[in-house]
């Protein structure tokens, strides 16, 4: 490797908006790298990973930085390349709902941009300051995800850059997908193991008029199952099926969102309300909605059916172990989050990731550790067993075969 001056040197030239030795702040899951460089576009992006890719430095992106401590953590990490500074929508086509942003762009910029054209990305902001890239490495879904999709259905078109500078696209106005491959769905959820995402081209949608919350509580997560196979095929079509559970004794709510102009949307909300048992009717969502609980969080999957039983068992799992715990999610979809302590020991950790990935899998789905404090991940299998590694190790071989995007941050040690 040549000398770090040199080396500095080089990525102050592919990125004019600076470039430094890293420190302490930032630090990537515990890592601390070498450099960090700021890029304002896909070329300097490009410039700055062939430098990296020449010098064999391992790279990790970076938008706003409220994902850093997701998934694995990387092997090492010798730059990170911050493209907070690549912001801003490059077209909006609002005739045919379509939007192309720059990878750093937050949610909240986006959201703000459009609002004057009547339009938005039905992307909640699940955690504050998420720039698109972010959201699409890491797939974040919220709560609209039931009514309109989740991140890699909105998602049309990519400009990414590989590991060795070269950069592709796919999607969108382009024709043909790069070597076969469908970039969009390849890349979200990927965590930077594959490319690093410049721009984006989602599908929008147009802003609704009017919003209601349809409540109900239940004391028992079973008598949740009668209620949500009702909703799931309501004609009232709600937006967004959501679920919250306090601590693992506490009553489970239930609350579905209805949208859309407001002579339609008071009535559907009526039609649900009558539906379901105990329903109020409010215009304000409840505090928990659309936030991951946590700061330690374990992600749930579960086919429909098995959302309330899983619901049951998790809370019997962390009562049989003391953790105090906050369950949420998207019954609609068939997504948990369960929210821990940072202080949680890791023992007790390992023990209740054994029973969630137990319950998980009896219900068709899995657990995986979203996010926790570096010194918990040490000795812990953040992801599990994930069906189809193999080829998903192909692909990163394909993608990046010397292995210089975030190594280890995905599953598998991908």
């Amino acid at each position: 490797m040549p000398q770090r001056g040199t080396t500095l040197a080089a990525l102050g030239h592919a990125c004019p908006a600076g470039a430094r030795a890293g420190c302490e702040r930032d630090t990537v899951d515990g890592r601390v790298p070498d450099f960090v460089a700021y890029a304002t576009n896909t070329q300097e992006v490009a410039a700055a990973l062939k430098v990296a890719a020449h010098d064999g430095l391992v790279v990790v992106a970076r938008g706003a930085g409220t994902k850093q401590d997701w998934g694995a953590p990387p092997e090492r990490v010798c730059l990170v390349l911050d493209i907070s500074k690549m912001s801003g929508i490059l077209e909006h086509v609002s005739g045919d709902l379509v939007v192309t942003a720059k990878a750093g762009t937050t949610l909240r910029e986006l959201s703000q941009a459009l609002a004057g054209a009547g339009q938005r990305l039905p992307l909640d902001e699940v955690v504050p300051g998420s720039t698109l890239g972010g959201v699409v490495a890491t797939a974040t879904s919220g709560p609209l995800r039931y009514g309109h999709g989740s991140v890699r259905d909105l998602l049309l078109g990519v400009t990414m850059v590989r590991s060795d500078g070269v950069v592709a696209r796919s999607g969108g106005k382009v024709v043909k997908n790069v070597a076969g491959y469908d970039l969009p769905k390849l890349l979200t959820g990927s965590y930077g193991t594959l490319g690093i995402v410049t721009e984006l081209t989602f599908k929008l949608r147009p802003v609704p008029q009017s919003c209601l919350f349809v409540s109900a509580v239940y004391e028992d997560p079973a008598d949740v199952a009668p209620t949500l196979a009702t909703l799931l095929s309501c004609p009232a079509a709600p937006a967004a099926i959501e679920v919250n559970r306090a601590s693992p004794r506490s009553p489970v709510e239930l609350c579905s969102l209805v949208e859309g102009r407001p002579a339609p949307v008071e009535a559907r909300a009526r039609q649900l309300a009558r539906l379901v048992p105990c329903a109020t009717v409010g215009n304000l969502a409840p505090d928990w909605w659309g936030r991951l609980p946590g700061p330690l969080t374990v992600k749930m999957t579960s086919v429909l059916s098995n959302v309330p039983a899983l619901i049951g068992q998790t809370g019997k799992a962390c009562d049989d172990l003391g953790l105090p715990a906050t369950l949420s999610g998207s019954a609609g979809a068939g997504v948990l989050y369960l929210g821990l302590p940072a202080a949680t020991p890791k023992e007790d950790l390992k023990a209740l990731l054994a029973e969630l990935r137990r319950a998980a899998s009896g219900a068709e789905g899995h657990a995986t550790v979203l996010r926790a404090p570096a010194p918990l991940k040490l000795g812990l299998d953040v992801w599990g067993p994930v069906p189809g590694l193999e080829l998903m190790k192909r692909v990163k071989q394909q993608f990046d075969p010397y292995r210089l995007l975030a190594p280890g941050r995905f599953v598998g040690g991908i």
